[in-house]
């Protein structure tokens, strides 16, 4: 059973930092690419980063490009989303997301707020 459960949200100043993790398990975490989306309130959900199974190929959203950083940790079965620079239009919800077997999966999501 393919299961993602994301931590690292909360309330972070303009300006600020923060890392998001995604702990992946029920599938060969090394084989997927995997995906951070987020949703804010009363807007669609957007992709934001994505990361290759092999981690070597990362793309960003071009409004968090410079600010974000994705990475993965093979060993750990985690993907992370190191944000910097925090702006208030990135409050959402954060989520992380893959698809294995051509179906789908999701997180229950985080929530970032960024706010002074």
């Amino acid at each position: 059973q393919v299961r993602l459960v994301e931590s690292g949200g909360g309330l972070v100043q303009p300006g600020g930092s923060l890392t998001l993790s995604c702990a992946a398990s029920g599938f060969t975490f090394r084989l997927y690419t995997m995906n951070w989306y987020r949703q804010a309130p009363g807007k669609e959900r957007e992709l934001v980063a994505t990361i290759s199974a092999a981690g070597d190929f990362t793309n960003y959203q071009d409004s968090v490009r410079g600010r974000f950083t994705i990475s993965r940790d093979i060993g750990k079965s985690t993907v992370y989303l190191r944000m910097s620079s925090l702006k208030p239009e990135d409050t959402a919800v954060y989520y992380c997301q893959t698809r294995v077997v051509r179906i789908e999966h999701w997180g229950q999501g985080t929530q970032v707020t960024v706010s002074s």
